[in-house]
């Protein structure tokens, strides 16, 4: 098997569960709208602004790598500006050779000049939209899905459930919760997620990235979750013996037997501390015990990445081959929060056969 290179992994059709918007941004973008809305950065030219967000997320600290969206989000209070982000999303996604995304925001951090909930997802809808009719326009193909995030340290998250499922027909795909994990338990926000149950809407819950394995307990046990953002501490609950064989702990056991889907976020979780390198990341260990792993990209702008470089350093890492990035694309697109016959159109009449000839090159 010839080694895979950049450019090769780059036409190889992707799919894209867990992206969000404020930390995709350009930064020349970010330029633009801060100079528009009078809004002060750290910088001033693209490559100088580029290189302080990722080294302020390199802290090793979440709180830290959190405190980089004050700059993103405070450019994204437009319908202007949402519009604009949302379109450049898809164009750089589908670039990237993206066909499916789930990208995910927090409408409640973005009505600081006036806007209400609903004009938020709406004008961010309108950009996903104009950004797929673009790339169609080009001769190419993607599709966006939106999730709705609530911040865990907030009390808007029931709100923000029924947002979500009043604009689930007009291109929301679910809902989510996000934010610093300590001390902000999934069970917090059970109102939420119950509604959404009873709603029979989908969602995902950021769990098991900084804190351990009662988050995904919770998130599981209680709350119900179709996916686990992260979930990378679900290796907690995994025993490796000296000769190779693992040992799954009951929580493991249920998430790996329940087919729950792992948001896995390589670069993202070596930079807020959830793992201490790249070689040390369970990616690898839960891919062979059978999980439902992903591979995902998380913040792109943060961590200076794309879901072409998130596989090439696991192939670099790991020694992964087409059939494993095959597979984990695949993984993703059945855990995705679309309609199973559009799932398996995509499978079958995209993601197959891009495959099957990068296999066979």
């Amino acid at each position: 098997m010839n080694e895979l290179t950049a450019p090769q992994v780059r036409t190889a059709p992707k799919v894209l569960l867990h992206d969000h918007l404020d930390g995709g941004l350009r930064p020349a973008t970010i330029l633009d709208l801060a100079d528009a809305c009078g809004h002060t950065l750290p910088a001033d030219s693209e490559t100088e602004l580029a290189g302080w967000f990722r080294q302020s997320a390199d802290s090793g600290s979440l709180v830290r790598y959190l405190e980089t969206f004050e700059h993103t989000v405070a450019v994204m209070q437009t319908a202007e500006g949402l519009e604009r982000v949302a379109r450049e999303c898809v164009e750089d996604l589908a670039a990237d050779g993206v066909v499916y995304a789930e990208v995910r925001f927090a409408p409640e951090q973005h009505l600081e000049s006036g806007l209400t909930l609903d004009e938020v997802v709406e004008h961010v809808l309108e950009g996903f939209r104009s950004g797929e009719s673009a790339v169609a326009a080009a001769g190419g193909r993607i599709h966006v899905g939106c999730l709705l995030t609530a911040m865990r340290h907030a009390a808007r998250s029931r709100e923000i459930a029924e947002l979500a499922v009043r604009f689930r027909d007009r291109g929301v795909a679910g809902f989510d919760i996000a934010g610093a994990e300590a001390g902000y338990p999934p069970s917090r926000h059970l109102d939420a997620f119950e509604y959404m149950r009873a709603a029979n809407a989908h969602f995902t819950i950021h769990a098991g990235e900084a804190f351990g394995l009662p988050s995904i307990h919770e998130a599981v046990a209680f709350c119900g979750t179709d996916r686990l953002g992260h979930g990378v501490r679900i290796v907690d609950d995994i025993t490796v013996a000296e000769d190779g064989t693992a040992s799954l702990g009951l929580l493991a056991n249920y998430v790996r037997d329940k087919r729950i889907p792992l948001e896995l976020c390589p670069s993202s979780n070596v930079q807020t501390g959830a793992v201490a390198a790249l070689e040390d990341h369970p990616f690898d260990l839960l891919a062979r015990l059978r999980f439902r792993v992903t591979v995902n990209t998380d913040n792109r702008l943060m961590s200076d990445t794309t879901m072409t470089k998130e596989m090439m350093r696991l192939v670099e890492t790991f020694g992964y081959g087409w059939v494993d990035l095959e597979r984990f694309t695949i993984n993703a697109m059945k855990s995705a929060f679309l309609p199973f016959d559009q799932r398996l159109e995509l499978i079958d009449d995209v993601i197959k056969p891009g495959y099957a000839v990068l296999i066979g090159a």
